[in-house]
């Protein structure tokens, strides 16, 4: 995702899960495209060096996920400052529980 409008969309009418480290929102549009992922990282969770390696590791969360989330679907995941110390295990668990949970609360 790239525009801030689908951002604010996904963010206030997706369900949302909240982990130690990440709070992640999904909205079904119903449209027929791959999945989209979002990441929304504060300066409240470090430099821009652990922001972006944060970022990083998400993504490759987000690529691994990628088969299980349905089509048409927006997530946005919020870094909360606990990631920043995070492993890449304990962000893959955190965001793996939450798309597990919302998938099943959308079904």
């Amino acid at each position: 995702m790239t525009r801030g409008s689908d951002y604010r969309l996904v963010v206030r009418r997706g369900s949302r899960c909240g982990g130690a480290r990440v709070v992640t929102s999904m909205l079904t549009t119903g449209e027929s495209r791959a999945a989209r992922f979002g990441f929304i990282i504060s300066k409240q969770v470090g430099t821009a060096v652990v922001r972006n390696t944060v970022r990083r590791r998400l993504k490759a969360v987000c690529a691994e996920a990628l088969p299980r989330v349905p089509e048409g679907t927006d997530v946005v995941i919020r870094a909360l400052p606990a990631s920043a110390t995070a492993t890449y295990a304990e962000l893959s668990a955190d965001v793996n529980r939450c798309l597990d949970r919302l998938s099943q609360a959308r079904s």
